[in-house]
């Protein structure tokens, strides 16, 4: 497929709203359609750029991780601050990222800002 058709195919796949392929169709040629993202149309050229910002920003919460947070909501709330602590010295990585404060409850966002483990 040449450029142009890549153009008409997003344009028109956004214009029917199909998000689907034209997220694929992005995706697959993103670095192309960031340096001619003024070929694309209004709603195409939105996607873009949210698809192109999502690439930069912090991933999802796996299964596991989600565990690990739900482990340490127990802890807290059964005031286990061993475990806490073991938790939270095993999964450092995890209590830096700035969404992981949205998943914890208050009893463990108390103790694991007094213990200087999130901000």
């Amino acid at each position: 497929m040449d450029f142009r058709e890549l153009i008409r195919v997003i344009n028109e796949a956004t214009d029917k709203l199909d998000l689907v392929s034209a997220r694929k169709y992005i995706e697959d040629n993103i670095e192309l359609l960031l340096q001619n993202k003024h070929l694309l149309r209004g709603n195409s050229r939105a996607l873009l750029d949210m698809l192109a910002d999502n690439e930069t920003q912090v991933k999802p919460l796996n299964r596991i991780e989600m565990n690990i947070i739900q482990a340490i909501n127990v802890y807290a709330s059964k005031f286990d601050l061993r475990g806490l602590r073991i938790s939270a010295k095993n999964n450092t990585d995890l209590l830096m990222r700035p969404d992981v404060k949205y998943y914890l409850n208050e009893d463990a966002k108390f103790l694991l800002e007094g213990m200087k483990a999130i901000h």
